[in-house]
């Protein structure tokens, strides 16, 4: 991967998730929703077998995915890193508006 390709693929996680973040806390009307729900996100997107094996095979499934996840680069959590920080900020941004009076957020 090339340095062109890693910050494009920051800046999109970033947005993304920041974006989706947003829409969430928005609705839902909780500041922190997605931050908790993100390492659901990046188990679904580090393993490479169907979802449903967490509930048919735990066993096998959870420890699977954690040694994908200790084998990720360094440019993978980077990547990963910065879409965690898309729903931090998210929910930074979140609780600002609502505290400057905004009753729709």
């Amino acid at each position: 991967m090339n340095i062109v390709q890693f910050i494009v693929s920051m800046l999109l996680f970033f947005v993304l998730f920041f974006g989706i973040s947003f829409l969430l806390n928005m609705i839902l009307r909780s500041s922190w929703i997605m931050s908790v729900v993100y390492p659901v996100i990046v188990l679904f997107i580090v393993d490479d077998f169907p979802w449903t094996n967490y509930f048919s095979q735990p066993g096998t499934a959870f420890p699977d995915v954690f040694s994908h996840i200790a084998n990720l680069k360094v440019v993978d959590i980077v990547i990963l890193a910065s879409g965690f920080a898309g729903t931090i900020v998210a929910g930074l941004v979140i609780k600002k508006l609502r505290k400057s009076g905004y009753q729709m957020f």
